[in-house]
């Protein structure tokens, strides 16, 4: 089904919503090649950006001051949906700001049941669960939509309003991970959390491996310094198929007015001077995402981003499929 007819089907007719699609589409598609058929099951990438969106409130520095007067629709915050068609499913990997457009994305690619198959967060920052306030009264009012998190982040959510309210009001159905859990979505189809380093102040932070039927994938938007992990991460992305790991900063030079050892992302220049030893072929794999409003290379033209794909990585897109 084309996008201007199912639209039409579900009643969402305004044409902004129609650009709005073809745009966040229409210039990013498969990663694996135009040329291939997109297999049953996909991931779909739903934003690239960190938590706040770009621009960011308040920014009138040059990384913003022109989008607000000529916004960017694929700038949305980092988010991915595991789309499996025969069965009309869409999981959801952090429930982001934008999870609306998000949700619309996603069902441009297959019309999946009235809620979202299930919702993984990573954890207790702004851009990785807030938009689990679109399953409420207010909003969709869905009914017992599952929510993956560590021990932490369901604490947080029973205990904080207006998150426990979607709890009480059976919008969704909280289920607690630990540092190794694993779930079947279906014969061929799992997730496995991972507990990463990073700011805990509300809640662990998880990171996810995604299971297909033929490839799997590494989500990784947030994180601290690589050496801070007891996991190796050069070993776990040689045993996955797609990386898409914390981008947040190009370099340490894009926040001059503050301590960057307070928010110690791994820059993307330190990720590609450590992974330039690794085969083309594992480079290939890796996709940075969770790009802060700052970083360059949240242009595809800039010459970060240039230099990025000429040491043989990339930068996930919104839009952007990859076969699993």
């Amino acid at each position: 089904m084309v996008y201007g007819q199912y639209l039409y089907s579900m009643k969402l007719g305004p044409l902004h919503l129609l650009i709005f699609l073809a745009s966040c589409t229409s210039s990013h598609t498969e990663i694996h090649g135009d040329a291939d058929p997109m297999p049953e099951t996909f991931l779909l990438v739903l934003g690239n950006v960190q938590d706040a969106g770009s621009p960011q409130a308040g920014c009138m520095k040059e990384c913003c001051r022109d989008l607000w007067t000529h916004p960017d629709s694929s700038r949305m915050v980092s988010s991915l949906a595991l789309i499996h068609t025969p069965e009309e499913a869409a999981w959801f990997f952090d429930a982001t700001p934008d999870f609306s457009k998000q949700w619309a994305l996603a069902q441009s690619q297959v019309l999946f049941k009235v809620n979202p198959s299930a919702i993984f967060l990573t954890h207790g920052h702004i851009g990785h669960y807030t938009g689990l306030m679109y399953m409420g009264k207010e909003a969709k009012n869905s009914k017992n939509v599952p929510v993956y998190a560590f021990p932490r982040m369901t604490d947080f959510l029973q205990k904080n309003a207006p998150w426990e309210a979607l709890i009480n009001n059976r919008n969704v159905q909280l289920n607690t991970l630990n540092e190794s859990s694993s779930v079947s979505l279906s014969d061929y189809i799992s997730v496995r959390s991972v507990l990463v380093p990073h700011r805990d102040e509300y809640s662990e932070t998880a990171g996810f491996i995604i299971q297909g039927p033929t490839n799997s994938a590494l989500f990784i938007p947030d994180i601290d310094k690589w050496e801070r992990w007891e996991i190796n991460i050069d070993s776990l992305i040689s045993v996955v198929d797609y990386a898409f790991i914390d981008g947040t900063f190009y370099d340490g030079n894009e926040l001059p007015n503050r301590d960057i050892k307070t928010i110690p992302h791994p820059f993307i220049s330190e990720s590609m001077e450590r992974f330039k030893g690794m085969s083309p072929e594992l480079r290939d794999r890796i996709y940075f995402i969770h790009l802060n409003h700052t970083n360059p290379a949240l242009d595809p033209e800039s010459s970060a981003s240039t230099e990025i794909e000429k040491a043989g990585f990339h930068v996930a897109r919104t839009g952007m499929k990859v076969g699993m």
